[in-house]
């Protein structure tokens, strides 16, 4: 299987998942959970060292490009590169930093694509405001992305405002897995509406700076497209209010700068819709991305609703529908997804078919699979044929929505070298690159030989 002449074929991963905390003038959201409360995360594992990138990019980059990986999507965390959040002067360490590691991926033959916001709110603008409950904030964070703009712009030409933006309302204010852990459903609609004005702001200091010429600015958002679980009306009604606050809300901004309307009719119904100003609303329909990152692991599953949305409880998305398990179906168990290749190419042909055909890519898509030493050859190098054939399964399906005409640019595989994931720490392993958290030995799996033949050759060995 041919891939589209200069297909982007690459690696992601984030600032506060790799870097590690050395030399960071101020904490993150998870430093700070991490300080308070370590036996919160996997073995105790936090974000002080992750994978030393921080040290290490000098060697781990050519290592990154000898896996086959041609482009590389990582994060600036604003903890780091900026000292006064309010007026977003620079730390010069953090500064340079970034500014090295960006030409170090460059003399690698590694395209950098760079994300602003992978999770990691300052704390200081948590405590002192509520992080993204915050207008203000997003006021703040416009002005961190200019910076940003400014320092690098010359090197670098794909920015992206958001990584899955949902994942800050499930972890921080629906679900508890991300600080601040809290539960309150009204409260994160209210967050989902500030992030996606933050990210128009964003976008807005992006077009004054960046006129006409071959710079992009995007959002990477993941989707689960929801399936119901039947035909039957209750599960189908589930399915399309999961898919309108799951899927819709993100996209439609993000693309067509408004917000479905289905979506905001509900929430004004149950007395929770967002505070929002005319003037707000027009600056996101005037402020729409050029490039869109698709983030996808699992499907979501659906069926209608134990409990009526109509009794007396407290306002939750997912008073609409119930999650749904479908017998027989295929899962990574270390993970508990289910791995359904297909739905890449549903979104592939919902993307053609209802946001305008806009420009895409896979930005993230990957396998976490725990204690691979299971999998070590004699001479230490992890046989990871489960993640080849993950790899190979979603590409296929991939590989015929850009045949049916979904203008897919590329595939960023969830992750270079093995990365600390939040609260799982290194429980599940991602990478192309094994990275022994204990001496910081970095090697090449299995998986890194196989991505460089098919990096290499632009085409998918589906025998």
């Amino acid at each position: 299987m041919k891939f589209p002449e200069n297909f982007a074929w690459g690696a992601a991963t984030s600032g506060p998942q790799s870097e590690g905390r050395f030399n960071k003038r101020h904490r993150n959201v998870f430093d700070y959970w991490y300080d308070t409360d370590p036996q919160a995360f996997y073995a105790g594992v936090g974000p002080d060292t992750a994978s030393n990138f921080y040290n290490d990019y000098q060697k781990d980059l050519p290592l990154m490009r000898e896996a086959g990986i041609k482009n590389l999507r990582t994060s600036i965390q604003w903890s780091r590169l900026i000292d006064d959040f309010e007026t977003a002067t620079v730390d010069p360490d953090g500064a340079k930093f970034y500014s090295d590691m960006i030409d170090c991926m460059i003399a690698n033959g590694i395209t950098p694509y760079i994300n602003l916001c992978h999770f990691d709110m300052p704390y200081e603008l948590q405590k002192k405001y509520g992080g993204w409950e915050s207008k203000h904030v997003t006021d703040l964070f416009a002005k961190f992305a200019d910076k940003a703009y400014e320092l690098y712009g010359d090197r670098v030409k794909h920015w992206f405002t958001f990584n899955e933006p949902k994942v800050i309302l499930d972890g921080g204010y629906l679900y508890k897995f991300h600080y601040p852990l809290k539960v309150d459903g009204p409260l994160s609609v209210q967050v989902a509406y500030n992030i996606n004005l933050a990210s128009a702001k964003a976008i807005q200091k992006f077009r004054a700076r960046f006129k006409g010429d071959d710079h992009t600015i995007g959002i990477i958002l993941n989707l689960t497209p929801a399936y119901a679980r039947s035909e039957s009306e209750g599960d189908q009604k589930a399915a399309e209010f999961a898919n309108l606050w799951c899927v819709d809300l993100w996209l439609d901004a993000a693309i067509k700068g408004v917000f479905p309307e289905k979506l905001t009719k509900i929430l004004a119904k149950d007395g929770v819709l967002w505070e929002a100003t005319d003037e707000e609303l027009a600056l996101i329909k005037a402020n729409t991305i050029d490039l869109l990152g698709v983030n996808y692991y699992q499907p979501m599953r659906v069926q209608e609703p134990a409990i009526s949305p109509e009794s007396l409880q407290d306002w939750m998305p997912d008073i609409y529908f119930d999650n749904y398990e479908m017998p027989g179906r295929v899962m990574n168990v270390d993970k508990g997804w289910e791995i359904y290749p297909k739905a890449i190419y549903d979104i592939a042909i919902n993307i053609r078919d209802n946001y305008g055909n806009v420009p895409w890519f896979v930005s993230e898509n990957g396998m976490g699979v725990s204690r691979e030493e299971r999998f070590m050859d004699k001479n230490g190098v992890v046989q990871d044929d489960y993640r080849i054939n993950f790899i190979r399964n979603h590409l296929k399906w991939l590989h015929q929505g850009i045949e049916e005409g979904s203008n897919c640019k590329g595939y960023f595989l969830w992750t270079a070298i093995d990365c600390w994931s939040w609260m799982n720490a290194y429980r599940n392993r991602y990478g192309l690159i094994r990275d022994d958290i204990h001496t910081q030995k970095k090697t090449l799996k299995k998986s890194a030989y196989w991505y460089r033949k098919l990096s290499d050759s632009n085409e998918l060995d589906v025998d």
